[in-house]
């Protein structure tokens, strides 16, 4: 095993995975390696709970991710079971593009995927100690018994097979075992725990020790983090039981089948699946049934034997937009009955997910609650639900580059920011891994404006805000979603990935052909003429559909590029006055606050400004100006601060200075 790698992930979930892979990029023209460490290499990329990707503000996400050149994209397209673009009805603002997956064949091509990467190590292994000198992240002690594990040759070059769920491309035994304790050396960590951190797992009064079913807890790293100075917090999350389908009544129940005509999360797919291959697996259908009122009585007569309201947890904060069956009976007490929604979790087995009774309930009380679902009497669970708490760190510990503001060079990126869901670590991930490649080779780091990307604003929240519960995204949370469309996710942000070393040559090709088509689609839409008027007056027709414009085209053009130029043109006024906005808000909003600057020097800024800056330590104007208990007072005390002290480091103390 090598004792130096320019970057080091810890970790190989959803974060891990998009870190190794961005950095890896990052650095490959530079001849730079990147160390994945992971306690069990073959559930590298596994979906702990819900077996899908995607959704309202997730899938603008993973959208943003496919532009930076990451994997979760590629991901669910060549193994989703069941596609289905959300909210349709709705503006293009808020349609969100989800999928189930089979979650074997899922972790088998995002291993795939990794193994395709020749700088990536991954290494089966813990860590001991993350090594610190002077402020600065060294490296990371590893126990004796870690070692460098080689991909199966045959895995790689198939694509997912029908036994996908016994294919592991990574081997949980290592390879290469070391045989004794020894430091990887780097300057730069990326630190992507999950639930692991002192993870506890309950089902009733039973308390078991790990962050999955199966897996150990990652003891040690909690205390790490405290001596290095990090203020720790302890949040919760859970699953439901999964059930055998053979035991549900399936036929019996509401159906519930994806799209027609499927589209997919990846601008990729098209060219990395074989022709007429997408959706590359047989598609599947869900069903929906429903907990009843004999079953909330059961509930309401057992939560003194409910970890969450007994006591028997530490933890106080779970996902309030993902709450479990026993806490959406006590917060809606009015209401008899929640939708259930039963999902396949793979196409070659007969596990299925009950999606919404999310417990950490007794296994009698779980029983009595799916018997009394309608479709359920005689269904058979294989897994108990279960609740699982695990240390975090508050997240206004990081700055919007994901780097620690405590250690340079340590980075953080997903449920250790107090996050919740696969397409917010995968993102934070990729944020991660590129911007510790950027730190390596001593570049700037980036960040991701609220204007830009559903990414930054994700990030802006968690460090300007302090959460009450692990932080999900939504729609609803990006004041500028009509510029952050699902379906532009490629202009936004492929030239920047491009720039930073993600994009590669073959990405790159498909986004300057699918540019050309739009400008020829946007070309046509003022130079068509259909009874005398340009096709740009007709599409703000509300009846107007991509079909009708499609027809009056010159040319072949897919429907989806079409749909695109039509949204354009339907919301012009609405898209020209929210940029107009985004230019009003962000004249002074982009102004970096020096490190160096100390909040308790400025004169005249209060006691209350003082502690909050000194708390957050915003990076920019603009992430101070929404800090709860700053002033536009504040700000300009703050702004007069910086241009004096700029001025006197530069030598010329005596010049005015100017306003925010």
């Amino acid at each position: 095993m090598r004792d130096h790698y320019d970057i080091i992930v810890i970790g190989g979930g959803h974060a891990g995975t998009e870190a190794a892979w961005a950095a890896a990029a990052a650095l490959e023209s530079a001849g730079g390696r990147v160390a994945l460490i992971t306690m069990d290499p073959a559930r590298i990329g596994q979906m702990s709970c819900n077996p899908a990707i995607g959704g309202l503000g997730k899938g603008q996400i993973v959208r943003e991710i496919d532009a930076l050149g990451g994997i979760m994209g590629r991901a669910i397209d060549a193994t989703g079971i069941m596609f289905k673009m959300l909210n349709t009805s709705k503006g293009a603002a808020v349609r969100g593009p989800r999928a189930q997956a089979d979650k074997y064949a899922y972790a088998a091509e995002v291993q795939r995927i990794l193994s395709t990467r020749p700088n990536i190590d991954v290494i089966a292994g813990t860590i001991d100690d993350i090594v610190v000198e002077q402020g600065q992240v060294i490296g990371v002690r590893i126990p004796a018994g870690a070692g460098v594990v080689t991909a199966h040759k045959g895995a790689i070059e198939s694509n997912i097979r029908a036994d996908c769920r016994a294919t592991a491309v990574y081997p949980s035994q290592s390879s290469e075992p070391t045989t004794e304790a020894m430091m990887l050396r780097s300057c730069a960590v990326v630190l992507t725990t999950g639930t692991f951190m002192r993870g506890l797992m309950h089902t009733g009064e039973t308390r078991t020790t790990g962050g999955r079913i199966g897996e150990a807890a990652a003891t040690g790293i909690s205390t790490t983090l405290q001596e290095l100075g990090f203020e720790l917090g302890r949040l919760k999350t859970g699953t439901p039981p999964r059930l055998a389908r053979e035991s549900i009544e399936w036929e019996s129940l509401e159906v519930q089948v994806g799209d027609a005509v499927p589209v997919p999360f990846s601008d990729m797919t098209p060219s990395v699946l074989p022709a007429g291959r997408f959706p590359h697996l047989a598609q599947s259908e869900c069903r929906i049934t429903h907990t009843t009122a004999a079953a909330h009585d059961v509930i309401r007569a057992n939560l003194d034997r409910a970890p969450m309201y007994s006591g028997q947890m530490e933890a106080e904060c779970g996902p309030r937009y993902c709450p479990s069956i026993e806490d959406k009976v006590v917060r809606f007490g009015s209401r008899d009955s929640h939708h259930v929604f039963l999902e396949p979790e793979s196409l070659f087995t007969n596990e299925v997910y009950c999606n919404g009774i999310s417990t950490s309930l007794p296994i009698d009380v779980q029983q009595q609650i799916v018997q009394l679902m309608p479709g359920c009497a005689n269904a058979h669970v294989q897994k108990w639900g279960y609740a699982v708490e695990y240390d975090m760190v508050w997240p206004h510990q990081i700055d919007s580059t994901c780097m620690t503001k405590a250690v340079h060079g340590l980075f953080f990126a997903g449920q250790i920011n107090c996050t919740t869901g696969y397409e917010e670590a995968g993102a934070q991930g990729l944020v991660a891994g590129v911007n510790a490649a950027r730190m390596a080779r001593d570049e700037e780091l980036v960040r991701l404006q609220r204007d830009q990307a559903y990414i930054g604003v994700m990030l802006d929240d968690l460090v300007t805000k302090t959460p009450r519960e692990p932080y999900r995204m939504f729609t609803s949370r990006a004041e500028y979603r009509l510029l952050l469309r699902a379906e532009n996710s490629d202009e936004r942000l492929t030239p920047l990935g491009r720039e930073l070393g993600l994009v590669d040559d073959c990405r790159w090709r498909v986004f300057e052909r699918t540019q050309q088509t739009l400008d020829v689609i946007r070309n046509q839409f003022n130079t068509v003429l259909v009874d005398g008027k340009a096709l740009r007056q007709i599409a703000r027709r509300p009846e107007c559909t991509a079909e009708e414009i499609l027809a009056a085209l010159d040319g072949s053009f897919d429907l989806s590029n079409v749909q695109r130029v039509l949204t354009e043109a339907r919301y012009e006024g609405y898209i020209n006055r929210q940029r107009a906005e985004v230019k009003r808000q962000t004249g002074g909003a982009h102004r970096c606050i020096p490190g160096w600057l100390d909040p308790a020097s400025v004169p005249g800024l209060r006691s209350e400004a003082v502690d909050v800056l000194t708390r957050f330590q915003p990076t920019t104007m603009g992430q101070a100006a929404r800090l709860a208990g700053i002033s536009p007072a504040d700000l300009t005390l703050l702004s007069i601060a910086i241009e004096k002290r700029r001025r006197a480091r530069h030598g010329n103390p005596g010049a005015v200075p100017v306003g925010p």
